[in-house]
């Protein structure tokens, strides 16, 4: 936490308290504010959907801090995704790979698998190494209404529904674009920050 205000410490120390007692903290991102929760806590998880009117049927991603804990996650990480982990990640690029056994039911889609990201900003990655768990990376907004880019659009949004709001300045606004890597070749779900043409690239100069 060198690079991160003294305020910027203090808040993500309060963060670290909430996580541990099993409930939500909105963050700073590279893209949006996110919400999260311990992955380990069901909790946690269960008051991330409730706080965003958020349906069960829907998966919520997770952030890592590291290619090691994408690599406990995923069942497997097929060279594609290696590639592409290696060209954009810390950063915007979710992926979607198969869930390992040490994912939670809860967390997982029904076709088994789970959405990973590693984040390119200090504080989400702070709360991840803190807590020494992989922590959900949704977006802090109601289900459905725009992505918030400030702490206080947090709030207007999600009010009482959140323990706390760590204030880290204005995001980008950029959502992560999202490949699943489940399949043969990747496919593209949601084109956020990196373009399509990116990753296409990226994938063709892995061959």
């Amino acid at each position: 936490m060198a690079d991160l205000s003294p305020e910027l410490r203090r808040q993500i120390a309060r963060g670290l308290e909430v996580l541990e007692r099993g409930d939500v903290v909105a963050y700073p991102t590279d893209t949006v504010y996110g919400l999260g929760a311990r992955m380990t806590s069901p909790e946690g998880v269960e008051r991330v959907f409730l706080a965003k009117s958020r349906p069960r049927s829907m998966a919520l991603p997770l952030l890592v801090a590291s290619l090691a804990q994408i690599e406990e996650l995923a069942a497997r990480v097929p060279p594609m995704a290696r590639r592409l982990i290696e060209a954009f990640l810390p950063g915007a690029l979710t992926l979607i790979l198969p869930a390992s056994e040490s994912v939670p039911d809860y967390l997982r889609t029904p076709e088994g698998t789970i959405a990973l990201r590693i984040p390119a900003h200090p504080v989400p990655v702070a709360l991840i190494e803190g807590s020494g768990s992989a922590i959900v990376g949704t977006s802090a907004n109601l289900s459905g209404r725009p992505n918030p880019l400030t702490a206080e659009e947090v709030r207007s949004q999600l009010g009482k529904g959140v323990a706390l709001i760590i204030d880290g300045g204005r995001c980008s606004g950029r959502e992560s674009t999202i490949v699943d890597m489940t399949g043969a070749s990747p496919v593209t779900v949601r084109e956020g920050a990196i373009s399509r043409e990116a990753i296409q690239r990226a994938c063709s100069e892995a061959w």
